[in-house]
């Protein structure tokens, strides 16, 4: 299956996810070791020339394991093709279109896929007014893992930007209620769907990466077209994206009034593989294991070669 003789896991970076990276990273080396390759990682906040290094000996392919930053908006990824180096996950345009949360939103909501009412603004222009009703949600225009994320709750004081942060601008959205759902996309087909309850209501950068904090569960009381519904956007969100190999999708299903609005939020090309990682555990519910998924990843990259 895999023409691949190496692969160098990329970790670690210099986003503000540097932490969760080292942990897929690590997950991934691991779960790599056993298959007979060779496997190596490398960090790339050591430069270009050491990375040009570490990617010399022919038949390598890369399991980039970045997320968030350059690992994940298209520069690693354009580093990568001007190098002619394979590697996991989706390709340039893909990863900086669904790392611009603005701009997918607008590619999703003109193919008909529902995304939440929202704007962009300035952080300082937030604390002069309420641009919609509370409640609602504050976050980067990229980025993820919630880092950045805020709901601002009727009662709540309005954020104050952090000195030199007042001119940057956020994605502010209506909150939508209801059910949190993911469901995770590999090579343009749904692996699962998992229900996300997280312990207090949102599902915060703690809840995502203490297990503790939330439960996945099977949300066995979906309507079969509901589910059919979310299965179907997910693809569909994959394919306009042009993403490829392993991507997640996020959902909330508003069922507080007695119908079924189906949401999208956001596309992740590089989801979390740790352990406790949604996409780990969404393959595991389709009978995939982990070793066999990160193996599947290699070896769709080696076939770009």
């Amino acid at each position: 299956m895999m023409a691949a003789k190496r692969v160098v896991v990329l970790h670690g970076g210099t986003s503000d996810e540097r932490e969760v990276s080292l942990r897929s990273g690590a997950a991934v080396v691991d779960a790599l070791d056993a298959s007979g390759l060779q496997v190596d990682a490398f960090d790339p906040r050591f430069g270009v020339q050491a990375l040009a290094r570490a990617l010399e000996p022919p038949g390598t392919v890369v399991f980039n394991a970045l997320h968030g930053g350059t690992g994940e908006n298209g520069s690693v990824q354009g580093l990568l093709e001007v190098m002619g180096v394979p590697y996991t996950h989706s390709g340039v345009r893909a990863s900086a279109l669904a790392m611009d949360k603005p701009a997918s939103r607008d590619l999703f909501a003109a193919h008909g896929l529902e995304v939440a009412r929202g704007l962009v603004m300035c952080r300082d222009e937030l604390a002069g007014c309420d641009p919609l009703p509370r409640p609602y949600v504050v976050k980067p225009l990229a980025g993820g893992s919630s880092i950045g994320v805020v709901i601002l709750q009727a009662g709540d004081a309005r954020p104050v930007p952090a000195p030199g942060t007042g001119r940057e601008p956020v994605l502010v959205e209506e909150y939508v209620p209801g059910r949190e759902l993911t469901v995770a996309v590999r090579d343009q087909e749904p692996l699962s769907l998992l229900e996300i309850r997280p312990h207090g209501g949102f599902y915060s950068y703690d809840s995502k990466y203490n297990s503790d904090r939330a439960q996945y569960v099977e949300p066995e009381d979906l309507p079969d077209d509901v589910r059919a519904a979310v299965l179907q956007a997910a693809v569909r969100a994959h394919a306009l994206l042009g993403c490829r190999g392993v991507t997640r999708a996020d959902f909330r299903l508003d069922d507080t009034t007695g119908g079924h609005r189906l949401v999208l939020l956001e596309v992740n090309t590089q989801p979390g593989l740790t352990r406790t990682s949604l996409v780990p555990k969404l393959a595991r519910q389709a009978g995939i294991s982990f070793e066999e998924l990160c193996l599947w990843l290699v070896g769709d990259a080696s076939c770009l070669r």
